[in-house]
């Protein structure tokens, strides 16, 4: 039986919280982090750090659509950021951690859509995802790909990431990858 791998862009904050988080999911084939959603292209951290290229950091979920659903996916999305901030993610702060996805088809617009709007209702404030179509994702350097696995003890991996993944272990115990 052949795979169909399908892929969602998502945005939440730093792309090291939700890379970890989505590499913990059975169904999740790979998981890139990058850049997306700005005017310059081919950007650099540097340069999207500096607040002035338009792109937020996100990543690139590659999924067996056999195993896991795109709703599924964004669900796990939810579940694993602050939808009400708007340009942060706790201590991370600027346009480059907003909350976005970008939606390849419109199929996946219009459940990113639905979902928001279910998502609007467990929230006190206002849900200020933005969804919007893709129009070119940009791979982060190689220092960024897998950065919690290769650097779980960093001080950032511990005190951000960690209770992230503690939580997600907790909510979506069921669909955790066994070893």
């Amino acid at each position: 039986m052949t795979k169909k791998i399908e892929t969602a862009i998502l945005g939440g904050g730093c792309f090291w919280c939700l890379e970890a988080a989505f590499n913990l999911i059975d169904g999740i084939v790979a998981v890139e982090s990058g850049y997306s959603g700005g005017s310059v292209a081919s950007p650099t951290y540097e340069q999207v750090c500096s607040d002035n290229t338009g792109h937020a950091e996100v990543v690139k979920v590659y999924f067996d659509s056999d195993k896991i659903k795109y709703k599924d996916v964004l669900d796990i999305f939810w579940a694993i950021h602050d939808p009400t901030t708007i340009n942060r993610q706790g201590n991370d702060v600027g346009e480059q951690y907003r909350s976005v996805i970008f939606y390849t088809d419109l199929n996946q617009r219009t459940l990113a859509e639905e979902s928001k709007k279910q998502v609007a209702k467990l929230w006190p404030g206002n849900v200020v995802t933005e969804i919007k179509p893709l129009e070119k994702f940009y791979k982060a350097e190689d220092y960024h790909q897998r950065y919690y696995e290769r650097n779980p003890s960093q001080a950032y991996c511990q005190i951000i990431i960690n209770p992230k993944l503690k939580h997600l272990r907790e909510k979506f115990q069921a669909r955790l990858k066994t070893k």
